[in-house]
């Protein structure tokens, strides 16, 4: 049984290859939404929605569909449609604290294993102005990720704190993850701290 994850995500894809788990990628090409739903239910909407997708194509396979949202004040906030957008993004962000929440559902039709979980992380950033909010600009590319930001690139120029998982902010929730795999009858990882049954 292969592994397939439903996304591009080159962070996701950095992830798996990190845990040592050998995968294929196949995208799903879904319309995902952003609204009309509680936050937290979205990205679990749509991580559904791209493993069935692909779970279809590939009955036999174990299909991993993911998706991370971030919420603040009660809404969702996606990637930035310019760059002025991304600069209120972000000095929004300036002293508080915001929820990064990561969805993940693997499906084998095959063996009718699915599993649905999600996991948030808190991120609370420093109170900055406008002129560290130009500097990160300046070193990111910031239009392709939800938030305005990436952890994994300067995140110390705005984060202050964090609580959960880190990995989980990048893309996916390692720990999580693992074990998830391991009860879908994946028991083909290489790795050593696999769960006991």
């Amino acid at each position: 049984m292969r592994l397939i994850l439903a996304s591009a995500s080159p962070r996701r894809k950095q992830i798996l290859h990190d845990m040592g788990i050998t995968f294929t990628v196949c995208p799903a090409n879904v319309d995902e939404i952003s609204e009309h739903l509680y936050p937290e239910r979205v990205p679990v909407v749509n991580a559904i929605a791209k493993a069935e997708l692909i779970a279809d194509q590939y009955p036999a396979d174990l299909v991993m569909g993911a998706d991370t949202v971030i919420e603040f004040s009660g809404k969702v906030v996606g990637k930035p449609i310019d760059m002025d957008d991304a600069r209120r993004i972000l000095l929004e962000f300036s002293g508080h604290t915001h929820a990064v929440v990561t969805a993940v559902c693997l499906i084998c039709r095959a063996t009718h294993a699915k599993c649905v979980f999600s996991q948030a992380t808190m991120v609370t950033f420093h109170r900055f102005g406008p002129e560290v909010a130009e500097e990160y600009l300046r070193r990111v590319e910031v239009l392709d990720k939800a938030g305005a930001y990436a952890i994994q690139e300067y995140g110390d120029m705005l984060v202050k704190k964090i609580a959960g998982p880190q990995d989980n902010v990048v893309g996916l929730p390692g720990d999580r993850l693992r074990e998830a795999l391991y009860c879908c009858g994946f028991t083909s990882l290489r790795l050593k701290d696999a769960p006991l049954r």
